[in-house]
């Protein structure tokens, strides 16, 4: 017999809603080497993130991953942490309370929640409490701006899961990229004016974007293609010349070749170049974490200095913004075609409640 998930109780006259569900990778509980071990295992088990034979990685994996990196990356972790706690876990939980709101306000009242791949709050765990608040219509949205496997397919293979284990499914829709939607584009750009105002416009705008391993572009993978895109279309709308930016791509892993150039390579280079004050930004993460607070700002910035670069500057993500949060609710509404409650499904919904009771 099949293990199914609690379903909620059932009741024939209750109002269907609609939810929005934000998924983003993860983070630890806390900045520890003990936090980190369960973090790391489980984001670095999954079979899209290392899709090396299983019985050597697992062998790589337990004998000398999760025996070393758990205390490196929790000096890390620990060096961005903040009083509220793990910053993208911070970030994300604001954005769905934002959105909500904004939602909310111009009449559609959905059911808007976050979960994290990896880690807490976990997906199955907030689809179940979606479920029980009604959600019988679920629109999933990965924060990842370009789709890749490795990140929005592996979101995605959560929610799929966790499907495969309800009785009683809810209707899904999924959006998988957003890495050229018009409000996205206008509010990096506008993030990046606001910066050159207060900051003075550096020699050079240098956008990076996580890496992935260079063999997922042969097999298939989208996700170089709408990077190049994204870093196209925010120069232009800065009016920048191709001399101008750089798009580079940085948290390369392992020994492996990946999606070129590195970030800390062009950082290098330029420094040694003569090119003394650059602005960096990382347009494929939605919120500020550990790739863009540590690596980025703290790490690219040493680098940049320590090659003979001048002035550093690191632009936030967009996190919070007004702009940003605009952007995501015309990109859920776009996708919620059909779904909005109208005073006809309203009718519909009693006649098909006092139907159902006459049969019962």
């Amino acid at each position: 017999m099949p293990h199914y998930l609690t379903e909620p109780a059932f009741n024939h006259g209750y109002t269907p809603k609609t939810g929005v569900l934000l998924l983003n990778l993860g983070t630890p509980e806390a900045p520890t080497a003990k936090a980190l071990r369960p973090y790391l295992k489980q984001f670095l088990s999954d079979r899209r993130v290392v899709e090396i034979p299983r019985a050597v990685w697992w062998l790589i994996l337990n004998g000398i991953i999760l025996n070393l990196r758990p205390k490196q990356s929790a000096e890390k972790y620990a060096s961005i942490w903040s009083q509220e706690g793990s910053p993208l876990l911070v970030h994300t939980r604001k954005q769905a309370s934002l959105l909500k709101g904004l939602l909310g306000m111009q009449g559609q009242q959905l059911v808007v929640d976050f979960a994290m791949r990896y880690g807490n709050p976990a997906v199955e765990d907030v689809i179940q409490r979606m479920r029980a608040q009604g959600v019988e219509r679920l629109l999933v949205l990965p924060l990842y701006p370009q789709y890749a496997a490795s990140s929005s397919g592996t979101a995605l293979d959560a929610v799929f899961r966790t499907l495969l284990k309800m009785r009683n499914m809810p209707e899904l829709r999924t959006i998988r990229h957003y890495h050229d939607q018009p409000g996205y584009i206008a509010a990096l750009a506008a993030s990046v004016r606001e910066h050159w105002q207060k900051n003075g416009r550096g020699d050079k705008l240098v956008m990076s974007f996580h890496g992935v391993p260079r063999y997922t572009l042969d097999k298939g993978d989208p996700y170089h293609c709408e990077c190049l895109k994204t870093g196209r279309l925010l120069a232009e709308a800065l009016e920048l010349s191709g001399d101008d930016y750089v798009v580079s791509f940085q948290s390369r892993f392992g020994k492996a070749e990946w999606l070129k150039p590195y970030t800390f390579d062009v950082l290098r280079s330029l420094a040694k170049q003569g090119v003394g004050k650059i602005d960096t930004i990382c347009p494929g993460f939605a919120g500020d974490c550990l790739e863009t607070l540590e690596e980025i700002a703290i790490e690219g910035k040493e680098l940049f200095l320590t090659s003979g670069g001048k002035d550093y500057r690191y632009i936030p993500c967009l996190n919070e913004r007004p702009d940003w949060i605009a952007a995501m609710a015309e990109l859920v509404t776009a996708n919620l075609g059909g779904w909005i409650a109208t005073p006809d499904d309203a009718n519909m919904r009693q006649l098909r409640a006092r139907a159902c009771g006459a049969k019962h």
